[in-house]
């Protein structure tokens, strides 16, 4: 950057410059955290496997000044409601000085009791799924507030943190105590004592049509409130699931070594060669109609102006000069800097516009993309299967209570699931070891040697008995489909498999091809339950193998020429893979629709909020 030619300022301008620079203080208070209340309440042995990740991270590094006010009330002990009522009949309110606590959130519900006297307000922040009820005397401040609250509405309160009287004296806590189970055993009240108060933050100006006020939502409705679905309990249970499993991805890549890579969302290439993706363009800029388009192209020449069905796109004057697209994957981006510093890692947004309108499949998504150096494919496998086992068992350390919850509401046995996932070795078997296994079945099945579920096998009305195992055909060298997967996984092993040395006809064109000339060193990890949740390879690192297989697919070499580099200067054998992040989060917290693990679906059709 070049220096100044302004000249210095005098020092008379310095000292009153300095004068009129000012530091500005919050006016806003801070506030307690629901979850971190009530995880340090929690008590016994499982508290401390249960550990939300922000207490977790501030006893690593300390905790920030700017942060929630937790770090101000974790001495704090809450009274027992007995004496909090006696100081309160006792008339000494004003001159009682009482720990106070400051909440605060939105309302889940609102009732009020005795004649009006008391209320009773249920409030939820969104940090966990527990709510926390706040109890408004008629002689606190702001006690008329309440009338004005319903669901939706944003309050705050400063009140004492107060146990109530146990229902059962023979209930002791367990160590697998949920937070809910700890909310159910205090309040906040609050009172005419000094710093009690309550307050309406944010109004709720249309409560009758407040969408989520209703007790029972259907995940398809929340779709279509997706701007406030964060305040359901399901969405904002995934999505803190979601949010732990982000922080373990960079934890564990970090502990592995990997840099993080910011690869680029614009590119000209296509990493999978399947052609499904967005192209950008400023071509259409300014232009209402086909024939605003078609002066565009001829440069404002009517003389040279084709008709528009004739005219050929000249992308050379477009943005950038060529055609560019979305980008499915960081991968080959990533490759460039693992051929110069190691290994690396890329963690963000990926496109497809593929016109698909199943429950797993987005236009819009997140990649998590390890490229490791010197690192061939039982390696690649080891590290997969390393990554996925720290991820499912970060989540039950950190979001065990969300994950409960989720179990309760969909996928019975999930977090039994989770952790046999987080343990069991998983397996390794070959593609065609994988095509005999599914023959020999098919072959036992027509035999009449295979029992079927009689309510899953059996016909519907009029249908003809099945004759074959596998609705989709079984032969070598065919794409498995998700019920050849599942049924290796789930019926035949039992736990994640991952399948190895596919045909290489099938497979992208950077894939290293195998000694026998019709395999490649590619892999899938498959789950049970689930399907496929990784794919990766060791990448082909032989120039002259490479440059074919880039023909043989069909694919301009010309935009390969930069990939094709990193062979021609000193080339290294690298692995990675490629894991769909939301599909991660399917298999974590059991959801079924892959529009719901990520904060504002992207498919044919929808592109809202």
């Amino acid at each position: 950057m070049a220096a100044l030619t302004t000249g210095a300022p005098t020092p008379a301008l310095l000292k009153a410059a300095l004068k009129k620079s000012t530091i500005l203080e919050t006016k806003q208070p801070r506030y307690e955290r629901i979850g971190f209340l009530l995880s340090t309440l929690r008590k016994g042995d499982g508290a401390k496997k249960r550990e939300l990740i922000s207490a977790h991270l501030a006893q690593l590094y300390g905790k920030t000044r700017l942060g929630d006010v937790g770090d101000i009330h974790s001495g704090m002990k809450p009274i027992a409601y007995a004496d909090f009522d006696q100081m309160r009949k006792s008339g000494e309110e004003s001159k009682s000085k009482l720990p106070v606590i400051s909440i605060a959130g939105w309302c889940k519900t609102v009732r009020m009791q005795n004649a009006g006297k008391l209320g009773f307000v249920i409030v939820n922040d969104g940090s966990c799924k527990a709510d926390l009820q706040i109890v408004v005397h008629d002689d606190a401040a702001g006690h008329q507030a309440v009338a004005k609250c319903t669901a939706g509405t944003t309050i705050r309160v400063f009140g004492t943190l107060v146990e109530r009287p146990p229902k059962d004296q023979s209930i002791e806590r367990s160590e697998d105590e949920t937070l809910e189970q700890v909310a159910s055993k205090y309040e906040v009240h609050v009172s005419a004592f000094d710093g009690h108060l309550f307050e309406v933050v944010g109004e709720n100006f249309d409560a009758a049509k407040y969408p989520i006020a209703k007790k029972f939502i259907t995940q398809e409705f929340l779709r279509e409130v997706a701007h406030l679905r964060p305040r359901s309990y399901f969405i904002s249970a995934v999505m803190r699931v979601r949010s732990a499993l982000a922080m373990a991805t960079h934890i564990y890549f970090q502990r592995l070594g990997c840099i993080y890579l910011h690869t680029p969302l614009i590119t000209t290439t296509d990493c999978e060669g399947a052609g499904e993706l967005f192209q950008v363009t400023t071509m259409l800029e300014n232009c209402l109609t086909l024939g605003d388009l078609s002066k565009k192209m001829a440069s404002s020449d009517a003389k040279k102006a084709k008709a528009l069905e004739d005219m050929e796109l000249d992308y050379k004057k477009d943005f950038f000069k060529r055609k560019a697209f979305l980008t499915c994957s960081g991968q080959l981006s990533a490759e460039n800097y693992t051929c110069s510093m190691g290994k690396v890692y890329t963690f963000g947004p990926a496109f497809r516009a593929e016109h698909s309108h199943t429950s797993r499949h987005l236009a819009e998504f997140w990649m998590v993309e390890p490229e490791i150096d010197f690192c061939d494919l039982p390696k690649n496998m080891d590290i997969a299967e390393e990554y996925v086992q720290f991820s499912i068992q970060y989540a039950l350390d950190h979001c065990l209570d969300d994950l409960m919850y989720l179990e309760s509401i969909g996928e019975a046995g999930l977090v039994a699931n989770l952790r046999s996932f987080a343990t069991e070795k998983f397996i390794r078997i070959t593609y065609t070891d994988v095509i005999d296994i599914l023959m020999q079945h098919e072959a036992d099945f027509k035999a009449g040697l295979v029992s079927v579920d009689e309510k899953q096998g059996k016909p519907e009305d009029g249908a003809e008995p099945r004759k074959t195992a596998f609705e989709n055909h079984v032969e070598w060298g065919i794409d498995l489909s998700s019920e050849h997967e599942r049924f290796i996984a789930e019926a035949v092993f039992k736990r994640p498999t991952i399948i190895y040395n596919y045909p290489s006809k099938i497979k992208a064109f950077y894939m290293r091809r195998n000694d026998d000339g019709k395999t490649c060193a590619a892999m899938d990890v498959i789950v049970p339950r689930f399907g496929e949740l990784v794919g990766g390879s060791q990448r082909e690192e032989r120039r002259d193998v490479l440059e074919a297989s880039i023909k043989e697919n069909g694919l301009c070499i010309d935009d390969y020429n930069w990939y094709m580099d990193l062979r021609t200067y000193g080339s290294i054998p690298h692995s990675g893979f490629g894991l769909g992040f939301e599909r991660l989060v399917m298999l974590v917290t059991g959801i079924t629709n892959i529009r719901d693990a990520i904060p504002f679906p992207r498919y044919v059709g929808k592109a809202d909020f």
